[in-house]
C-alpha cells in the first residue's frame, strides 16, 4: 500500500514515515505539510491511504478530508495527537468519509515510536476493506431458527460506512416527530467510537440515539445503533445481541450480517437502507429483506461520499428505490405507509 502522509509537525509526519516503512508491503508515497498540500498531492499523485491530521495552519483536515472525498475521493485515516479530545471534529471528519481515526505515534528520544503498532492495526483494518490485504468478504448467513412468536410491529434498519455519521444524522432528523417504529442503525466504526457517536448522533439529529445493550428488544419509538466491535444479530426470540462470528468478516460490525438475521427472525416486515460506504456489505442482506417483502431503499451515486455499498446493492437489484439523501427521509415514510395500506387490505374489512 503507498501511504501519503498530511500532518504540519515535522516530528510527526517523521513518526508516522517511520511506523509505515516498518511495515512490510506498505511505502510513505508523499508527506504534506497542511491539509490544502494534501489535497493537492492526493490530486497530482492518489496514494492508496492517506494519514490525515486534524489541526493544521491553511486548512484543517476536516475540511481537507471533505475536499479530498468530494474531488478526488481516497481512504483517508484520522492521526491526531488525542482523538479522545477531539471527538466532535474526529465525527465531523468522518462524516465527510475518513474511515477511521488513531493517535499520532509519538517518536521518542532513542527513535522508537509509541503508538506505532495501534496505527499499523488500523492501517491493516483499511487495507481489508479496499481489498489490499485479503479479497471480498466471504458471506455469511445465520443458521435456520424455528419460528417464534414475537412482535410483528414494522422496523426501520440503516446500515451504512464510509461518510455514514452525517447520512444518518439527516435521515433521522427528516422523519415525522411522531415517529412510532423502532430504528436500529449499524454504522462501521471502531468500538472506541461508538458511545461519542451516539451522543453526537442525538445532537445532530434532535433524536434520542440509545447503544443497544446484550438482551435488548427492539421498541416502537426507540433509536438503537451497534454498540461494540461484534456483529450485531437479532436472535429468534426477537433480541438483540452481539456475535463474534464471522470473525473472517473485513466490516465490523457487518450490515450483512444484521440484515440477514432480521429477514429470517422478525415475523413483520419493515423498510430498510443501505447508505454511503466503501465495498459491497449491507448488499447481499438488503436482497434478503427485499425478498422478505421489505421496502428496501439504497442511496443515490450524487449524494453518496462513496458510491459502494448501495452501488452494489443496486446491481443486484436488492434496492426498490434509489434516492438522494435529502429524500431518504420520506421514502422510508412512504415505504412504512405503502406496507402500512397492504397489511390492512390483507385483513379486510372489520366487522
Amino acid at each position: 500500500m503507498r501511504v501519503g502522509i498530511v500532518n504540519d509537525s515535522m516530528m510527526a509526519r517523521e513518526a508516522l514515515r517511520r511506523v509505515v516503512a516498518s511495515a512490510g508491503g506498505l511505502e510513505v508515497a508523499w508527506t504534506a505539510r497542511d491539509g490544502a498540500e494534501g489535497v493537492e498531492q492526493v490530486r497530482a499523485d492518489m496514494p492508496d491511504l492517506v494519514l490525515m491530521d486534524l489541526f493544521m495552519p491553511k486548512m484543517d483536515g476536516v475540511e481537507s478530508t471533505r475536499r479530498i472525498m468530494k474531488e478526488t475521493p481516497c481512504p483517508i485515516l484520522v492521526v491526531t495527537a488525542t482523538v479522545s479530545g477531539q471527538i466532535d471534529k474526529v465525527y465531523q471528519a468522518m462524516g465527510f468519509g475518513a474511515l477511521d481515526a488513531v493517535d499520532t505515534p509519538v517518536l521518542g528520544a532513542c527513535g522508537d515510536c509509541s503508538g506505532g503498532a495501534d496505527l499499523l492495526r488500523k492501517i491493516e483494518t483499511v487495507g481489508k476493506l479496499i481489498g489490499k490485504y485479503q479479497p471480498r468478504c466471504p458471506s455469511w448467513t445465520p443458521p435456520p431458527a424455528p419460528p417464534t412468536t414475537i412482535s410483528r410491529e414494522p422496523l426501520l434498519v440503516l446500515g451504512a460506512s464510509t461518510g455514514g455519521p452525517f447520512a444518518v444524522a439527516e435521515i433521522l432528523k427528516g422523519l415525522p416527530r411522531n415517529w412510532d417504529v423502532c430504528t436500529t442503525i449499524v454504522q462501521h466504526v471502531d468500538a472506541f467510537f461508538v458511545a461519542g457517536l451516539a451522543g453526537w448522533l442525538s445532537d445532530h439529529s434532535g433524536r434520542r440515539v440509545e447503544l443497544i445493550r446484550e438482551g435488548d428488544r427492539p421498541a416502537p419509538g426507540k433509536f438503537l445503533l451497534a454498540a461494540t466491535g461484534d456483529h450485531l444479530v437479532l436472535s429468534p426470540d426477537g433480541r438483540l445481541g452481539y456475535s463474534a462470528e464471522p470473525k473472517s468478516a473485513c466490516y465490523r460490525p457487518s450490515v450483512d450480517v444484521f440484515f440477514r438475521s432480521v429477514a429470517l427472525n422478525w415475523p413483520g416486515l419493515g423498510v430498510a437502507a443501505l447508505l454511503t460506504g466503501m465495498g459491497r456489505d449491507g448488499a447481499e442482506g438488503l436482497l434478503a429483506l427485499r425478498r422478505r417483502g421489505w421496502r428496501t431503499i439504497a442511496q443515490d451515486e450524487a449524494t453518496s461520499i462513496v458510491w459502494g455499498m448501495p452501488r452494489a446493492a443496486v446491481e443486484i437489484l436488492a434496492a426498490e428505490v434509489v434516492a438522494p439523501l435529502d429524500r431518504v427521509a420520506a421514502e422510508v415514510a412512504r415505504g412504512l405507509s405503502a406496507l402500512n395500506r397492504a397489511e390492512a387490505q390483507a385483513q379486510g374489512p372489520r366487522r
